[in-house]
């Protein structure tokens, strides 16, 4: 098992896939190879069926498809097997969770250091996503133009992001402070881990008192729909998100509140047609 195991790590790698593909594929492969109990090249489809039907017990569908396309990838680029008899099933479509402008700045007022607080801001800031901020260096960041670059995003893409005048200079002060010797933004020599920010996060939710789920991501989801309730262009905004398909930022178009806030109420016009 461990060299089939090592052999998808390199093909993944290879096909220049992020750690946290690599990661997620990697654990579901593995899982299926233990559950299943069979040499690799005695594998049928049925078998991935089963263990697949297994995780609709207790597993969402967006698990089960992530475990579906690992399966699928295992079996027809390391195993050279058939996968085609087995359906994805299809994602569920729920809005992302977004909290308020008031929420942002409670959890930004929240962080218990100077390197929370500037976690959150840069994560609100810029939409990154929680690998591209981990990932992120010190050279990558213009601080006077107040721009930085994300090299090889999702899809092996870099792209331009932007930074508040604020948040500029305090990274500038941060940097003289704390960072003369740093490769990267928020640490040495090597990359963050994208859990040490996820608790991050987790923790100072708490502290600001905020009932909603947060994630790294949902600061993300909070920037594309704060901007798109301002009035930028939400081609702008697929730009700075880094989605390839304008669809995919078509979602933030749904969720934004604002501009439906300020809908007129047809029974609240009926009322007063009749008076």
């Amino acid at each position: 098992m461990e060299e089939v195991l090592k052999k998808l790590k390199t093909e993944l790698k290879i096909r220049g896939f992020s750690p946290l593909t690599l990661r997620n594929y990697s654990f579901f492969v593995e899982k299926f190879l233990l559950k299943s109990n069979k040499n690799e090249n005695d594998l049928t489809q049925d078998d991935a069926k089963a263990y697949l039907g297994e995780l609709f017990d207790s597993k969402s569908k967006n698990t089960i498809m992530l475990a579906a396309a690992s399966l699928k990838f295992f079996y027809t680029e390391i195993l050279g097997k058939e996968f085609s008899q087995i359906k994805m099933p299809k994602k569920d479509k729920k809005l992302p969770e977004v909290l308020t402008k008031e929420e942002v700045r409670k959890l930004i007022e929240s962080a218990d250091n100077i390197k929370s607080r500037l976690i959150i801001s840069l994560l609100y800031s810029s939409g990154l996503r929680v690998s591209e901020l981990v990932n992120l260096k010190k050279d990558d960041l213009n601080l006077q133009e107040k721009i930085g670059w994300v090299r090889r995003g999702k899809g092996g893409k870099d792209r331009l992001i932007t930074l508040s005048v604020n948040l500029a200079g305090e990274l500038k002060d941060y940097f003289e402070m704390k960072g003369k010797d740093k490769v990267y933004v928020f640490s040495k020599d090597k990359p963050l881990t994208t859990r040490n920010i996820q608790k991050i996060i987790k923790g100072t939710r708490i502290r600001a008192g905020i009932n909603k789920k947060v994630t790294p991501h949902t600061l993300r989801h909070s920037f594309a729909t704060h901007l798109l309730e301002a009035g930028t262009d939400i081609r702008f905004i697929q730009s700075m998100l880094g989605h390839s398909s304008i669809a995919t930022t078509q979602i933030y178009a749904h969720v934004s509140t604002d501009e439906i806030k300020k809908i007129k109420n047809p029974l609240d016009v009926l009322d007063n047609d009749s008076k």
